[in-house]
C-alpha cells in the first residue's frame, strides 16, 4: 500500500495559489488514473484504487497547510503505510518556478506542511515531489508569495509543470508497479 499526498490551503480563496500546487497535482493524477474521491476520511477527501495492479491510497488534507500532519499522520496508522510508502506533493519557494524535483528524506526546509507531517508521523523519511513556484520578488515576503494566485502568464508554465510531476510520480514513486 502506498500513500499520495497532496499539500494545499482548503477553500476557494486558496484555489489558484501557488500553496495550492500539490492539490492541482493530485487532481490531475486522480484524472490520470480515472480515480475519484469517494470518502472523507480525517475530514479530508481520501480514495484507494487500483495503480498498476496495486493499491494507491490518495488523499488531500483539508486542514490548513501546517495541519497537514493530522490526516496525513491517521491515513498512515489505519492503513499501515511506513514512511518510506509515502509520497507528499508540495510547493516549494527554494526551486525556480517550472522545475520539479524529486527527493527522498531531508528536513521541512522552513514548508509547514511537511513541519507538520515530520512533526506528526515522527519521521521525514518520506519521498517528495517538490513543485516549483520560485522565491519572491524582493521586497514581497515569502508567506505572501505563496498565498498569491497564479496570472494569466503563468498558466503555460504551470501547467508543464504538474504534467512533469505527474510524470515523476509514476516514474519515480510508482515504478515498481508497473513491472
Amino acid at each position: 500500500m502506498k500513500l499520495i499526498a497532496g499539500l494545499g490551503n482548503p477553500g476557494t480563496e486558496y484555489e489558484n495559489t501557488r500553496h495550492n500546487v500539490g492539490f492541482m497535482v493530485l487532481d490531475r493524477l486522480l484524472r490520470r488514473f480515472r480515480i475519484s474521491f469517494k470518502e472523507t476520511r480525517y475530514r479530508s477527501p481520501c480514495v484507494t484504487g487500483g495503480v498498476k495492479g496495486e493499491k494507491v491510497t490518495f488523499i488531500k488534507p483539508m486542514l490548513y497547510m501546517n495541519l497537514s500532519g493530522g490526516p496525513v499522520n491517521g491515513v498512515m496508522g489505519d492503513s499501515a503505510v511506513s514512511p518510506a510508502d509515502l509520497l507528499v506533493i508540495h510547493d516549494d519557494v527554494d526551486i525556480p518556478f517550472g522545475d520539479v524535483r524529486y527527493k527522498v528524506g531531508g528536513g521541512h526546509g522552513g514548508h509547514n506542511g511537511l513541519r507538520s507531517i515530520i512533526g506528526e508521523t515522527g519521521s521525514a523519511d518520506f519521498c517528495r515531489v517538490r513543485v516549483g513556484v520560485g522565491r519572491p520578488p524582493e521586497g514581497v515576503a515569502v508567506t505572501d508569495h505563496v498565498l498569491g494566485e497564479f496570472g494569466p502568464e503563468d498558466s503555460d508554465v504551470l501547467g508543464e509543470s504538474i504534467d512533469k510531476a505527474v510524470k515523476l510520480v509514476e516514474s519515480r514513486f510508482l515504478l515498481m508497479y508497473g513491472k
